[in-house]
């Protein structure tokens, strides 16, 4: 009997296979999502890296190919107030970052973001 792919495992061929301008600019952000709280773990949703704890919190949308695009959509993003949170719609908000550069400038703003999420979570 074969061994199960894990969802982190499932994540890492998806990184392997992907073919995207900003691939590096897309796993810097991804291990800024990792490493922002032990308590999140990844998979693959809507056929892309997502990031959970106990409910969804945030996925790449891949499909821009000029700019790494965040989608967090939890019910409680609408209470974070961030800079780099944009649009106002019903339980998401975007962001976007342009090149590595912009990743870093916002690497403590995502990770306070997700920390928030978990927290609401914990609550």
């Amino acid at each position: 009997m074969a061994k199960k792919v894990s969802d982190a495992e499932k994540v890492s061929e998806f990184m392997e296979k992907l073919e995207h301008p900003l691939k590096k600019e897309i796993e810097a952000v991804r291990i800024i999502i990792k490493n922002a709280n032990s308590k999140i773990a990844e998979r693959i949703k809507w056929a892309a890296p997502s990031y959970y704890y106990k409910e969804d919190l945030v996925t790449f949308n891949p499909r821009a190919q000029d700019l790494v695009h965040l989608v967090f959509h939890h019910p409680n993003i609408e209470k974070i107030s961030s800079p780099i949170l944009e649009g106002n719609y019903v339980s998401r908000r975007m962001t976007y970052l342009r090149n590595m550069a912009e990743i870093e400038a916002s690497k403590a703003e995502i990770e306070s973001i997700l920390n928030q999420l978990v927290d609401f979570l914990d609550a």
